[in-house]
């Protein structure tokens, strides 16, 4: 099987995934108890208005009919109007996923340069005090849950000594709203609101490249052309970062895009501890209050952003790796 049929074959799959958690999310959202339109209608209405007000938006129809319509708009990327506040769902992605993927490539970019180096030098100072010491972080950095971190960031930094912001993206009457977003992002205030979040999210996603960077230099640390540069009076620093990590870093570069896609939509807890306005924060908002279609939109965009990077991931594997075949 050549390229261009595994990328054909792979887009498929792409698409039936979608379809297939578009299906479930439709399912999971009209199996929830309650009623969805206890938010939007209100008891002083008459009864007639409260009919054109659910065929509106057409809660009145069989489900099959909605299941349809649900499908029409997906293809599209028309995911309906909110429940709650009447605006397009794609203006409310539109409005707070920046806010989001600021978050996580900052944090993300942190984790993963931090955690490569360490990887290295553990890798390179096998058997050390170092080693123990940073694998021992990364596993407590994997094993501790980041809501407990940010509470207890929020508890000593914010509360105890006040050197953070304790919730929020900006301070009041800085005027982060009438700002544009570029200006609102480079600005001091918005700065020492994201360090608390992006650190708590990096020190968590830190360990899972120093853990893989370290095994990757153990195994390229056996290999012999280690021995052939060290035979050539190459610096010891120059092996290790030139040669040695260098061809250890391909487990490294494909993992990426898959622990990309799962730091974005790993986001609920960390927005919802913080108080950040992001696309996981308003998720959750939106299952409590039972508004289906931001719900739905939300979580197709995040489902399809984390599909989206494994298949970028798949096809990375083949051009970084002589050895992959299409077979």
């Amino acid at each position: 099987m050549g390229k261009a049929s595994f990328v054909v074959r792979r887009t498929l799959q792409l698409v039936v995934t979608l379809w297939a958690v578009g299906t479930v999310l439709f399912g999971l959202f009209r199996l929830m108890p309650g009623d969805p339109t206890s938010y939007v209608v209100s008891s002083q209405m008459t009864q007639e208005a409260r009919r054109q007000l659910i065929e509106s938006y057409g809660l009145n129809d069989p489900l099959y009919i909605q299941y349809i319509r649900f499908l029409e708009n997906l293809v599209v990327l028309n995911f309906g109007q909110s429940f709650h506040s009447n605006q397009p769902v794609t203006d409310i992605i539109a409005t707070y996923l920046p806010n989001t993927l600021v978050l996580m490539l900052t944090a993300f970019v942190i984790a993963y340069a931090i955690g490569i180096t360490l990887g290295v030098l553990s890798g390179w100072y096998r058997g050390s005090r170092f080693e123990r010491s940073t694998v021992i972080t990364a596993l407590t950095a994997r094993s501790v849950p980041t809501f407990y971190v940010g509470l207890i960031v929020l508890w000593i930094f914010g509360a105890t000594f006040g050197v953070i912001p304790m919730s929020g993206m900006t301070s009041l009457g800085t005027g982060g709203g009438s700002t544009g977003f570029l200006d609102m992002v480079f600005s001091v205030d918005f700065v020492r609101h994201l360090v608390a979040p992006a650190a708590v999210l990096a020190f968590y996603y830190m360990g899972y490249p120093l853990l893989i960077m370290r095994s990757s230099m153990l195994e390229v640390l056996s290999e012999d052309f280690i021995d052939v540069c060290r035979a050539k009076g190459l610096k010891e620093r120059t092996i290790m970062f030139k040669h040695a990590a260098r061809n250890a870093l391909l487990p490294i570069i494909t993992a990426a895009a898959i622990a990309l896609g799962y730091a974005v939509g790993g986001s609920v807890l960390i927005e919802t501890v913080f108080a950040w306005p992001g696309i996981g924060r308003e998720m959750v908002r939106a299952v409590l209050r039972r508004d289906f279609p931001v719900a739905q939109g939300t979580f197709i965009v995040l489902a399809t952003t984390i599909i989206f990077l494994n298949f970028l991931a798949d096809l990375a594997y083949g051009y970084l790796d002589p050895r992959v075949t299409y077979d």
